[in-house]
């Protein structure tokens, strides 16, 4: 029996974890300060939008980054004022250090200045953008 304690502290450790990790992904974190670094239309690659601008870091194998480009570019249709941007991680490395992107994919929030005032990692659902974008003002 003792030599099962271990065993059954480090899986309900694992499964506390694992619960965790799921919950937060694609979880809309709004920053606390908005003064972070501004990113311009050429940073980003593409025109900002008036209200605000959503830039998706991902990186080529990523099976989640295809499904939150597609649901990112689906969105901003219907959103004249909302843009959209793609940037590929592994070619804009000093990028994705100085934002501190730790993994894809990473979707900022940016509002119409170019200052990131939130982000998402992992693949937000379409309710938890909606909520993002409503909170730009």
């Amino acid at each position: 029996m003792k030599t099962f304690v271990p065993l059954l502290i480090v899986l309900a450790g694992a499964t506390g974890f694992g619960i965790w990790f799921q919950r937060t992904r694609g979880e809309f974190r709004k920053k606390k300060t908005v003064n972070g670094p501004k990113l311009t239309a050429a940073i980003v690659g593409t025109e900002l939008g008036s209200r605000a601008t959503m830039v998706q870091f991902s990186s080529a194998f990523c099976t989640p980054c295809r499904a939150t480009k597609a649901l990112l570019e689906d969105m901003v249709k219907t959103m004249p004022d909302v843009r959209y941007a793609h940037i590929d991680a592994e070619s804009h490395l000093e990028l994705v250090r100085e934002l501190n992107i730790l993994s894809t994919p990473t979707t900022l929030f940016l509002n119409g200045a170019g200052v990131e005032v939130g982000r998402a990692m992992g693949t937000p659902k379409r309710a938890q953008v909606h909520t993002a974008l409503a909170a730009i003002h």
